[in-house]
């Protein structure tokens, strides 16, 4: 068996305004950081041999961390769309919305539908490419949405939807 891999579909383009300052601060510290390894490095490999050496090991696979980091962002960042503006219509779920939803037990849980390069959930941010939120995607209040989890179906009822932080 091979170790071919296909290309993993691509993610949507979309960011809020706050995410795509993140991904930008974050550029611009990662570049700092490798300028940081870069000296630890070339200190590394001054100590004599490069085989036995564990800090210059480290230091190579941290530096090829690094730059896979700044290869993606610097391929992705000119590629986002930011999304600053609330939709037309406010009653519906769409990109940017804090979404309050209650299940069958009455437990309510808040999400917002945020980019692929942004989602948090421990923040209660997932994607817009995720299937919770391709299931809340123009929905209304008092709308159902069931969505298939690994544990079952799980059925919610959207009792909230704003564009501002709750």
């Amino acid at each position: 068996m091979g170790r071919y891999r296909p290309p993993t579909p691509k993610s949507s383009p979309y960011i809020t305004l706050e995410g795509y300052r993140i991904l930008q601060d974050e550029l611009k510290l990662i570049w700092k950081r490798r300028d940081q390894v870069t000296r630890a490095l070339t200190a590394a490999a001054a100590e004599g041999d490069r085989s036995e050496n564990a800090e210059y090991i480290y230091r190579k696979k941290e530096l090829r961390e690094i730059d896979r980091r700044i290869r993606y962002l610097q391929k992705r960042v000119p590629d986002l769309k930011v999304v600053s503006e609330p939709p037309s219509d406010l009653s519906r779920v769409f990109f940017g919305a804090w979404i309050t939803l209650e299940d069958e037990d009455g437990v309510e849980v808040v999400y917002r539908i945020v980019g692929a390069d942004e989602f948090d959930p421990v923040r209660g941010w997932i994607s817009m490419d995720s299937p919770m939120a391709r299931a809340l995607m123009k929905k209304t209040l008092d709308d159902e949405i069931r969505v298939d989890t690994p544990n079952g179906t799980i059925c919610y009822t959207v009792i909230g939807v704003q564009y501002s932080a709750p």
